[in-house]
């Protein structure tokens, strides 16, 4: 256990995800983690679990070491500078998982020399599957340890430069969207050829998780896993060929510097 006090501002999806992972993991108590929204109503689950509830803001920052905010970002800087008064940059450091809000500002909106982390996750955090991407200013190898494991609980988490997080937002985030998608596209093509719904979402499914922890667990470039199951004059050769023709990889490959473009123009 961190033994760290943590303040979650913003009880929404993404804040109650965090708080309910840092408690399955058993990275923090109950009753070191307190979690605000203004209706705290939606958040019983977690008071009955032994977490601190609240609508105060003020209140619950002044008790943390740590702050996760997880508000939405038009509203970040409104919430913030409210709160300036509340945070303490000698004992306190701050970790955003808003997107879009830089470094830059949020110091700006808080404290000089505050330490502050931005981190992006992605919404398999849910089930502490997460891949997160962080970058800080002002802060120390141990603090950076210490969100460094803090998002360990939740999934996985990789060191990046803050000009790069726009792209891990369409790679990390979005990119749950995309395999996600084609997953249901092999759902829709397995029915096509005789499974049903349950069952192609079954294989469909699997079939993802394994090839990616193939990846992960093996170090490998994907061609590599490719060439063994692609025979000569087979059908998976057949089938990738026929995607390939289509326009797949290109596709992906658009559409992921779509969404980039569309961030970085925002």
């Amino acid at each position: 256990m961190s033994g760290k006090k943590i303040a979650i501002i913003g009880g929404g999806n993404l804040g109650a995800a965090i708080a309910q992972g840092l408690l399955k993991s058993g990275f923090s108590k109950a009753a070191d983690i307190t979690i605000t929204k203004r209706n705290i109503a939606t958040l019983a689950g977690l008071a009955g679990e032994g977490v601190q509830v609240e609508t105060d803001n003020a209140k619950a920052i002044g008790q943390a070491d740590v702050v996760v905010v997880a508000l939405k970002p038009y509203n970040v800087k409104e919430v913030l500078s409210g709160l300036r008064a509340s945070f303490d940059a000698k004992k306190q450091m701050l970790i955003s998982v808003v997107t879009g809000v830089l470094l830059d500002e949020l110091e700006k909106i808080t404290l000089p020399g505050m330490p502050i982390f931005r981190a992006m996750p992605n919404t398999a955090i849910a089930i502490q599957e997460s891949i997160t991407c962080v970058c800080g200013r002002n802060v120390t190898e141990d603090q950076t340890a210490f969100v460094t494991d803090m998002f360990n609980q939740l999934g996985e988490t990789v060191s990046i430069d803050e000009k790069l997080m726009d792209a891990a937002t369409v790679l990390g985030a979005c990119g749950i969207a995309y395999a996600l998608r084609f997953i249901r596209a092999s759902i829709q093509g397995g029915i096509e050829i005789g499974f049903d719904a349950r069952t192609a979402t079954r294989i469909a499914a699997q079939t993802v998780k394994g090839a990616a922890e193939l990846l992960i667990r093996e170090n490998r470039h994907p061609e590599e896993e490719i060439d063994k199951v692609t025979t000569p004059k087979g059908c998976t050769i057949a089938g990738l060929n026929e995607m390939e023709h289509q326009g797949f990889s290109s596709s992906l490959i658009k559409g992921i510097t779509v969404s980039y473009n569309r961030i970085a123009k925002d």
